[in-house]
């Protein structure tokens, strides 16, 4: 009889786990607060350690109806639009056995719920995971069904009662982002840090732009306090952009910060967008000017990694953001989840003749360290993109001369996971 894991979180790292421990044959459900599967934000960038594990899950076709493939990865300045460097990505394939690819968001979590429900993975919806608790045989669950109640306080109790249940697993994932509440149950070490970054997003159709401004390359504009990253996205059609500056938060007072869609008048945004990039050239101001709706993401994360127990917990492991916020200046928040997953499932099956304890104790040792040094990569890149005075005379010295060997990370792309 296959051993039942319960993951709260229908996100990326929640179905990309389900997916690779049913593929251990793994009873798996997944239990998601809202009431559809729906995936908001923009683009993101998968490197080949992280493609790798997509290939080696039968996937390369699915993503290749999807994503794109971008020729070159950019580096520019943001005043003047000179090409500091160009790193060749289209060769990845070559150097490190699998490509490298830009995703929609939602594109990528539709190939892997495609993909996990066909290996029986279960997704509940509408059903927000509450209290977790643990023993040494089993983990028990508290789960409310359906968040969206109405009526008087005396009914809205009354059918609260009614509607929470509880399940129990041989195991159970955290992945319910870096807000996770079930975090703070089981490490207790608080919320995550405001990195006061903030990053605007947009999808521009490329056939919505001018010629000069379509592009198949990820480039990155460099500024001080400020980097604009555009990629392709969607087998190329439409084009991502996303401005990254520092500041405060204002203009979304009734919001809630912990979305990572907040909008502002586009009265506001043209002028937070001008503010940023006072003194860009021509062309970045021409691409921004070009995009429309721009949605609003405040940065929080967590200080790297400190040990494995931040990891796992006996029967419950942690992964993706709920374990390991990042900034998004190496472009691997959603790479490290899904290389989180294939290790998971890794140690699922080479202990298998052990206790879960041992094979999420395993899989913690495993990936706590690697963790932690991307995420430290990813704040000192943050650093470097938004660098002024002589530091940032250096950064572009430094790209001029050896761009191509500096934009390489064999480190991180020649990863092999389990």
């Amino acid at each position: 009889m296959s051993e039942k894991v319960l993951i709260a979180g229908g996100g990326i790292a929640g179905i990309a786990t389900g997916l690779a421990l049913a593929r251990t044959d793994a009873s798996v459900q997944i239990l998601e607060r809202a009431p559809e599967l729906t995936e908001v934000g923009a683009g993101i960038q998968l490197g080949p350690n992280v493609t790798r594990i997509l290939n080696a899950w039968g996937l390369s076709t699915a993503m290749q109806k999807v994503a794109s493939y971008p020729a070159n990865w950019k580096a520019r300045r943001v005043s003047t639009g000179e090409v500091l460097a160009t790193s060749p990505l289209a060769d990845m394939s070559t150097r490190y056995g699998a490509p490298y690819l830009t995703i929609h968001r939602a594109d990528l979590q539709n190939v892997l719920l495609h993909a996990a429900r066909v290996s029986g993975v279960h997704v509940q919806c509408d059903s927000l995971v509450q209290n977790v608790q643990q023993d040494s045989q089993q983990v028990c669950v508290t789960v409310s069904l359906g968040e969206a109640l109405e009526g008087t306080n005396e009914v809205l109790s009354k059918r609260a009662q009614e509607q929470t249940t509880k399940e129990y697993s041989n195991a159970f994932v955290i992945a319910d982002g870096v807000w996770s509440t079930l975090r703070q149950q089981v490490l207790g070490d608080g919320l995550p840090r405001m990195t006061r970054h903030l990053a605007y997003r947009a999808l521009v159709a490329q056939t919505d732009l001018p010629a000069h401004l379509r592009s198949q390359d990820v480039s990155v504009w460099m500024g001080p306090k400020v980097h604009v990253v555009q990629y392709p996205v969607r087998g190329g059609e439409w084009l991502n952009v996303v401005c990254l500056t520092e500041g405060q938060m204002y203009g979304v007072a009734n919001q809630d910060l912990q979305d990572w869609n907040l909008s502002k008048s586009l009265i506001e945004t043209r002028a937070d967008l001008q503010s940023a990039l006072r003194g860009a050239c021509s062309h970045l101001q021409a691409l921004v000017e070009a995009c429309g709706d721009w949605r609003l993401w405040p940065l929080y994360d967590r200080p790297p990694m400190q040990n494995a127990a931040q990891h796992a917990q006996a029967r419950v492991a942690l992964v993706g953001d709920a374990a390991h916020p990042m900034r998004p200046y190496l472009a691997q928040g959603a790479g490290m989840a899904i290389e989180d997953a294939a290790e998971l499932a890794h140690q699922w099956t080479t202990l298998a003749n052990q206790d879960v304890r041992q094979r999420f104790a395993a899989f913690a040792q495993a990936r706590w360290q690697r963790n932690a040094r991307v995420q430290a990569r990813a704040i000192r890149n943050g650093e470097i993109f938004h660098a002024t005075g002589p530091m940032q005379w250096a950064r572009d010295v430094g790209l001029r001369s050896a761009g191509k060997r500096l934009m390489d990370i064999p480190w991180l792309y020649g990863y092999l996971s389990a």
